[in-house]
């Protein structure tokens, strides 16, 4: 079964669905990471301002300390903690050597690389950490007063931002893409399928035209519609078109032609032949009488005589063909006797062994069924060796005739062609060429055919032809 892929159709959809697909993915992808980026960025910028204020406006005595300062206690650092502490935040603040978690935040969440760079400057990190993604600040503390120069005060901020509201935005905006994205692959779908359409509809006539060219129909024709090339195409074809209806017409009436001349010269030399051939036996009596060379040439005319004699009637015979003038008027015959007359009338009894059933009848057209046993039987006299076998016998569907000698046979090269007329297998013989091929007309006009095959000796024709019954479901089945 042919898949519906492999189609032009079917690759136009699937190439205009590729693209959708493609270009929607594209689309969506880049316009969400787009607009990630600037959620997540801006969600950064407004943290780091908080934690920057918040920072630039604690008063919490650390650092190198003034005349009159004490070191910041711990409800000062929770102070600081708590300031810090907005929107779900996570504040872990060190100084010097003492660390002051915030729940379970310690500094062991603190990545290595920002708490290094963070002891000289504002930093920031987005990590992945208890099921959430998460923005770490971490930042270095400076003193400005008393004196407004800021000097380092050894305290360290780490402040963990969740990410919680912008991922819920982000993962809302996945639906309304994934949305968009189908309905644009409908859309690419519905286009594809109906540029494919109109894309193969003109193939399709195309197709169907060049078919019914194919059938004999040579007047086919299509309109030209459009400027595109599918148009030049449609115009190319119906002038491709014209032209081989001429080169048929005339080809037609050549051969009707030349057809038309066999015959007529066929009949012409009928004639003079019936003359001639009234005297052969007058002349055939007279060269037992002539001198040597007087009866040789007499005995040498009255031999090609006879070859003209039989080539005008398979001329005649094979015009017939042609003109589809040859008709079948069946009988039944016993077959063993029709055999035994068509070597008897010849002279070929002696010659020729014959293995037919003595009640083996059959529905046939004698004088056509003659023809083939003469010309077969022939054949294998003159062109192979003794014994020539023929047989017959009848099968579930017609009637079998074999004929065999047990020559040389017949060349590998020259088999295909031994069928063809005026064809002469190894250029031998005085035959015209013509016996086979008429034996094979004759046996197709019955609705059967002729074979043709080597033996170990010699060369195997075999004649099918079928039953009454045969040949009517055939032709019952043929289309009209």
């Amino acid at each position: 079964m042919k898949r519906v892929y492999t189609g032009l159709r079917g690759r136009l959809v699937i190439a205009f669905t590729v693209i959708a697909v493609t270009a929607s993915a594209l689309v969506a992808g880049i316009g969400y990471e787009l607009v990630k980026n600037r959620v997540i960025e801006r969600a950064e910028e407004v943290a780091v301002a908080d934690v920057r204020e918040t920072l630039q406006g604690t008063r919490v005595p650390i650092g190198a300390l003034w005349p009159g300062d004490g070191p910041p206690t711990d409800l000062e650092i929770s102070a600081l903690q708590m300031s810090l502490r907005a929107q779900s935040r996570a504040v872990v603040v060190l100084y010097e050597d003492y660390l002051y978690p915030d729940g379970d935040f310690g500094l062991a969440d603190v990545p290595a690389d920002l708490r290094a760079r963070a002891a000289g400057r504002m930093v920031t990190k987005r990590q992945e950490m208890r099921g959430g993604m998460w923005l770490v600040i971490g930042t270095p503390v400076w003193r400005v007063e008393p004196i407004h120069i800021a000097q380092p005060t050894g305290m360290s901020v780490f402040v963990f931002v969740p990410l919680v509201q912008e991922e819920q935005l982000l993962g809302g905006m996945r639906r309304p893409l994934a949305t968009a994205g189908a309905i644009m692959l409908a859309i690419a779908l519905a286009v594809a399928l109906f540029s494919a359409q109109r894309v193969l509809l003109p193939v399709r006539r195309l197709g169907s035209a060049a078919r019914a060219l194919g059938a004999g129909h040579l007047d086919t024709r299509l309109p030209v519609r459009g400027q595109d090339e599918l148009a030049e195409l449609t115009a190319t074809f119906n002038d491709t078109a014209a032209a081989l209806e001429r080169s048929v017409s005339e080809l037609r009436a050549l051969e009707a032609m030349s057809r038309r001349f066999v015959a007529d010269v066929s009949h012409e030399l009928r004639t003079p032949l019936t003359a001639m051939t009234a005297v052969t036996d007058m002349l055939s009596e007279e060269a037992e009488r002539l001198p040597r060379e007087p009866a040789t040439a007499v005995r040498l005319v009255l031999r090609e005589i006879e070859r003209l004699r039989t080539l005008v009637e398979q001329l005649i015979e094979a015009s017939r063909f042609d003109s589809g003038t040859a008709v079948l008027n069946l009988e039944t015959v016993s077959v063993a006797d029709a055999v035994h007359d068509c070597l008897e009338i010849r002279g070929w009894s002696e010659q020729v062994e014959v293995e037919v059933p003595a009640g083996l009848a059959f529905s046939v057209d004698p004088p056509r069924f003659d023809v083939i046993l003469a010309n077969l039987v022939g054949n294998a006299l003159r062109h192979g060796e003794p014994p020539v076998v023929v047989t017959a016998r009848t099968t579930a569907h017609g009637l079998e005739v074999k004929v065999r000698d047990h020559g040389g046979g017949i060349p590998p090269t020259d088999l295909p062609h031994v069928f063809n007329r005026f064809y002469k297998a190894g250029r031998r013989g005085d035959g015209s060429g013509l016996g086979l091929s008429i034996a094979r007309s004759n046996a197709q006009l019955h609705g059967g055919t002729i074979s043709v095959r080597p033996q170990r000796p010699g060369t195997l024709f075999t004649v099918w032809l079928p039953s009454a019954q045969t040949s009517a479901r055939t032709s019952a089945q043929a289309p009209a």
